[in-house]
């Protein structure tokens, strides 16, 4: 049976489609994050504390960080168990876990992730009600959570690759914002074509810094760090503001 991390947690199984995999028939990054997110959608909306609960109050839920590690991609027509939970609070953070479990039960990626709360009006950040700090004493303990994000991702200070990308209306969440799995696959777009073609994405440790809306012009840079580590920026065409900061690794 799987392990229960806590009572406030969430399990959805997918199988994974046609539309989610590469040419290796392999779940993209992009397919299995949405699918992460789906399942802490879920979550939030059963627990009465999603952005559309949080409407009344004029507050919002901001990604500022997500650190995975992937051990294996599923395969096409794979089942696979999304576990995903909050994981306590810091000061005006808090934090979700994801874990991915092929069909025996094995856990074959995780994510821990970083939140705070935005209000919608002054678009600054905003104590967590009380109401949400009343699910503290149904958090998994402290050593049953994935460990946070924390130390600095650097600058690629000399990069190597570069694209341009356009936000069209399709890509856009429902803040009207550039949905947070387009960070990640343009990022990602930018690196060499052996690096996306032949090997496979380890960990991926992503910064969001700030929103993109739709017609924004955005710029993706990549630098080689050593054989196997790439930093990564996205930032906008125009004024050059950044958007997001990533590391990642590949075998």
């Amino acid at each position: 049976m799987m392990k229960q991390y806590s009572s406030l947690q969430q399990r959805e199984t997918f199988t994974i489609r046609t539309y989610e995999i590469d040419h290796h028939k392999r779940a993209t990054i992009p397919a299995l994050v949405r699918l992460m997110q789906e399942a802490a959608m879920q979550n939030v909306i059963n627990l009465k504390i999603s952005v559309w609960d949080l409407e009344p109050q004029h507050l919002t839920w901001v990604l500022m960080r997500k650190a995975m590690r992937f051990g294996r991609l599923p395969a096409l027509g794979d089942r696979i168990t999304i576990l995903t939970y909050p994981a306590g609070f810091e000061r005006l953070f808090t934090y979700r876990d994801y874990r991915v479990f092929d069909d025996s039960g094995r856990q074959i990626a995780a994510s821990s992730s970083t939140w705070l709360l935005m209000d919608t009006r002054s678009r600054r950040m905003s104590r967590i009600p009380t109401t949400i700090q009343a699910l503290n004493d149904q958090m998994p303990a402290p050593d049953e959570c994935l460990p946070h994000p924390a130390n600095k991702i650097p600058r690629p200070d000399a990069p190597e690759q570069q694209k341009h990308f356009e936000v069209n209306f399709f890509d856009l969440d429902f803040n009207k914002h550039l949905n947070n799995t387009f960070y990640l696959k343009w990022m990602l777009e930018v690196l060499p074509a052996e690096v996306l073609e032949q090997r496979q994405l380890q960990t991926l440790d992503i910064q969001y810094r700030n929103e993109c809306h739709w017609q924004d012009r955005v710029v993706a840079e990549s630098q080689r760090v050593n054989a196997n580590t790439f930093l990564h920026r996205l930032q906008l065409e125009q004024g050059g503001k950044e958007l997001a900061l990533a590391r990642s690794t590949w075998d």
